[in-house]
């Protein structure tokens, strides 16, 4: 049912408020307000009816109810001096005084037509796409949408950072403020895959930000969690509740596309495509899925000559096998991982993961560790949520001998992204900084995690046989270096230092004597 006044229709069944033939953004609470007003326009309805009717009969303050009657007034183009909708009758509550009738059959139909989705919708990018819709504020209070809008905004624009991803920019994803949406429909009209919708709930000096992400094309779920916090300081409370929703969904989002990717057939496949099957490998980190992943990603270059991020990818399939002592041809791989670097520096300067990857690259394969340093660092200055920026940035620290600070960062980027594909090789960086600061029963806990997730992960088996033996449980740390010799049997206490680009020289002492006496021969 449509119900017209003024220059407004106000649709129930839809429930939408038109304007000048306009969609006006309203929060739920007072949508039902002006449906409750409208309905009751016989009578004067008394705060206490209104009370009832919206809140449930819950306690809400004279400051809530006056804010909401003046975003209704807001809302139909009225105001408290003209009241030409909504009168205030002094000591008794208010009436709805606009003339108002129902719309007749044809002038929904008419109307309809007026807003009806136009034909041509945006097609879905190459990339994988995102819209990210106004949280619903649950508080009860319009004068707290401030605080959930700016972390809708901010979670736009950290997302907006990461290349591979497209993002619909604000002030489209907020024309749909206060309406209640279908998410299939939305993905149609913005042309996005992908869609995260959210709500936030206030008590007190807590908030909670419940969020969910919805593939558009299915109306599928794909991920959905809860955030807390304590309103102290409301910028740093969205900077907290942006990090955590951004780490979060990132990897969900690649995940899913990696998913579609495998599905596609094989002649329907793209450079992107390609990209993702081939970081499907990448992040299983096997030789095997190696072996696997480094053509995938030759494809993507094949078919996208500029593909920067490809080229990443395929020269750090490199760097993992000389890491775990797989490289079979050391001069000439070691030459062509360096070479697909820095054609990815070149191709990708504003690129935060193809810098990431080649930093690490460069440090590992070209010995150039305060170079491959400051391309992590301009990663992170690129996109501060990218949680490989954040992990591989530590392993250098902790090479240059900064093992604290490695500690820091491998800490921040495991709550940033806790389910990440690459959490293996985040413990292992864990068990080596701890091991380096003489944590030996960290550092061995550390290691057992990452083995046990990948158990042909050559640091963690060294760092598990080393932290044993320096603790004094050799039991251990021979049964530890039994697995480390069958990982790889070329490893010895002389050429340590070729295989890891340790800076320090206490450091690679330590490391030199805890392997020694696990039984690595010299």
């Amino acid at each position: 049912m449509r119900l017209v006044f003024d220059d407004c229709v106000l649709d129930l069944d839809r429930r939408e408020l038109l304007r000048a033939e306009q969609g006006v953004a309203t929060a739920p609470k007072v949508f039902d307000l002006l449906v409750f007003l409208a309905e009751h326009r016989e009578r004067v309805v008394s705060r206490d009816d209104l009370i009832d009717a919206v809140w449930g009969g819950r306690i809400v303050s004279e400051s809530t109810l006056a804010s909401h009657i003046n975003a209704v007034r807001k809302a139909v183009g009225d105001d408290g001096q003209q009241q030409r909708v909504i009168r205030t009758i002094a000591r008794k509550g208010f009436r709805f005084v606009a003339e108002l009738r129902e719309a007749v059959p044809s002038e929904d139909a008419e109307a309809a037509k007026s807003v009806e989705v136009p034909t041509s919708a945006p097609a879905l990018p190459a990339k994988p796409s995102i819209a990210v819709l106004p949280f619903v504020n649950l508080t009860g209070d319009p004068e707290q949408d401030y605080l959930a809008d700016g972390v809708v905004e901010d979670i736009i624009a950290a997302l907006s950072q990461y290349r591979w991803l497209f993002v619909v920019a604000r002030n489209s994803s907020f024309t749909y403020k206060g309406r209640a949406v279908d998410v299939k429909q939305v993905g149609r009209e913005l042309g996005v895959r992908y869609v995260l919708e959210g709500s936030w709930r206030k008590a007190r000096d807590r908030v909670r930000i419940t969020g969910q992400l919805i593939d558009a094309t299915t109306g599928a779920h794909q991920w959905a969690g809860r955030f807390e916090g304590v309103l102290g300081d409301i910028f740093e409370l969205q900077d907290q509740i942006t990090e955590t929703v951004v780490g979060a969904i990132a990897p969900q989002l690649e995940r899913a596309e990696i998913e579609r990717a495998r599905h596609k057939p094989t002649d329907r496949l793209d450079a992107y495509d390609y990209y993702l099957c081939g970081m499907a490998k990448l992040h299983q980190g096997t030789r095997e899925t190696i072996d696997q992943a480094l053509p995938l990603f030759e494809k993507a270059i094949e078919v996208d000559p500029d593909f920067a991020s490809a080229y990443a990818m395929a020269a750090w399939c490199h760097c993992w096998r000389k890491i775990n002592g797989w490289m079979t041809d050391r001069p000439r791989e070691m030459a062509e991982g360096v070479g697909l670097a820095r054609r990815a520096v070149e191709l990708g300067k504003g690129d935060a993961v193809a810098l990431t990857r080649c930093g690490h690259v460069l440090a590992h394969l070209a010995g150039d560790l305060p170079g491959g340093i400051a391309l992590l660092d301009k990663a992170l200055e690129l996109n501060p949520n990218l949680a490989a920026a954040w992990f591989l940035g530590a392993f250098l620290r902790l090479w240059h001998g900064e093992a604290d600070a490695a500690i820091e960062h491998f800490a921040h980027v495991m709550r940033l992204s806790p389910l990440d594909p690459e959490l293996y090789r985040m413990q292992a960086g864990m068990a080596a900084a701890h091991f380096f600061v003489g944590h030996f029963d960290t550092a061995s806990s550390w290691a057992e995690k990452a083995v046990r997730d990948l158990p042909s992960l050559l640091l963690a088996a060294g760092i598990l046989a080393a932290s044993h033996a320096l603790a004094g449980r050799m039991a251990e740390a021979r049964r530890a270096m039994e697995h480390l010799r069958e990982l790889d049997p070329t490893l010895r206490v002389s050429n340590l230092a070729d295989w890891l680009p340790i800076q320090r020289a206490e450091n690679l002492a330590t490391l030199e004597e805890g392997l020694r006496r696990a039984g690595l021969p010299e």
